[in-house]
């Protein structure tokens, strides 16, 4: 009587007394499917049709079988806590990722106070900025020797002073460099960062630089759109805008754990200002690096430090486990004879 072969790749019907170990080929993997390619885990031939894939031969010669391979242990999931369990061995628990309604909860929220951050400035952007500065000054003081009138008020911003006579440029302007920012109620230059709810105070702040008086107006910024984007290297992320000689002075970035507000002012008077809203939240100090061509603002993510304490966590718990153990032999010290 002709039995039907289970081997897989075989199919074919066997003689039991004719049977020998080298009368089936067949496949002793499992079929893998995977990106629309088909084949066998035991060989490497991959195909896109399934025809071809039923046709592969199989890799293995050995003898036939008519009893039906075992298939593979599937995992049970439960339905109420929706845990993994293995049929049979050491339990395991595998946890989904979050839902999006569970991380909205959880995020902290866009409106936390914000911070200034850490600026560094390359050497080459130093070194345009300090020419930059002095011929800005000259043609400044050219146009303000043409042009000054007694009764002109100061026009660095925090600075009160009115033009009498010559000897007013020798006097020393107290001034505030950066610009005025309004957040949640809250009004400060960014240039130094005393917050106040009334305007009046605001106004009366003194300034928190010292200079040369400015008689003539100054040039109307313009806002424009900057090329940016981002990359991350582990659990570091940078944040690059291409703005060409960014002022170090007159550019800021502020940052909570969620939102980057960014600020810059580039070759003279164009100004780039958008809100960057980060997907992940961060609680490491960044800080702001200007170079010539660009500027970067580098974060750190909590990711890493999550995955570190579990680690860590993990470490002593096996620690712990191996101090239940029998304690560990003292070596013998050698103890000199008695005289």
């Amino acid at each position: 009587m002709a039995l039907l072969c289970y081997n897989r790749g075989c199919g074919g019907r066997f003689d039991a007394d004719k049977n020998s170990d080298d009368a089936c080929q067949f496949h002793p993997g499992v079929p893998i499917f995977h990106d629309a390619l088909k084949g066998w885990s035991c060989c490497k031939k991959r195909t896109t049709d399934f025809s071809e894939f039923l046709s592969i031969k199989g890799c293995t010669h050995g003898r036939h079988s008519n009893e039906k391979p075992q298939e593979p242990l599937q995992p049970e999931v439960t339905s109420e806590k929706g845990d993994v369990k293995q049929h049979s061995g050491k339990e395991i628990i595998y946890q989904g990722p979050k839902s999006a309604e569970a991380l909205e909860k959880e995020r902290p929220s866009s409106d936390e106070p914000q911070t200034k951050l850490q600026v560094k400035i390359s050497s080459s952007l130093a070194q345009i900025m300090e020419k930059m500065e002095i011929t800005e000054r000259e043609k400044r003081e050219k146009l303000e020797s043409q042009a000054i009138v007694v009764g002109v008020k100061c026009k660095n911003t925090g600075c009160k002073t009115i033009y009498q006579s010559p000897e007013t440029n020798a006097e020393s302007c107290t001034y505030h460099p950066g610009v005025p920012v309004f957040h949640e109620g809250y009004k400060y230059w960014n240039c130094c960062c005393i917050k106040t709810t009334d305007f009046n105070a605001f106004l009366d702040q003194k300034g928190c630089t010292t200079g040369k008086h400015c008689w003539i107006p100054k040039q109307d910024k313009k806002k424009v759109a900057c090329r940016h984007d981002w990359h991350q290297t582990g659990n570091q992320v940078v944040v690059t805008i291409y703005a060409k000689n960014a002022s170090p002075e007159q550019s800021y970035v502020e940052a909570n754990r969620t939102v980057l507000t960014c600020h810059i002012q580039f070759e003279g008077d164009k100004v780039f200002h958008k809100d960057i809203h980060l997907w992940g939240t961060y609680t490491h100090t960044p800080y702001l690096f200007n170079h010539k061509s660009n500027v970067e603002v580098t974060i750190e993510s909590d990711f890493e430090d999550e995955e570190e304490d579990k680690k860590e966590s993990e470490d002593k718990k096996e620690e712990n486990q191996a101090g239940d153990g029998p304690p560990a032999l003292e070596e013998p010290v050698a103890v000199p004879p008695e005289k």
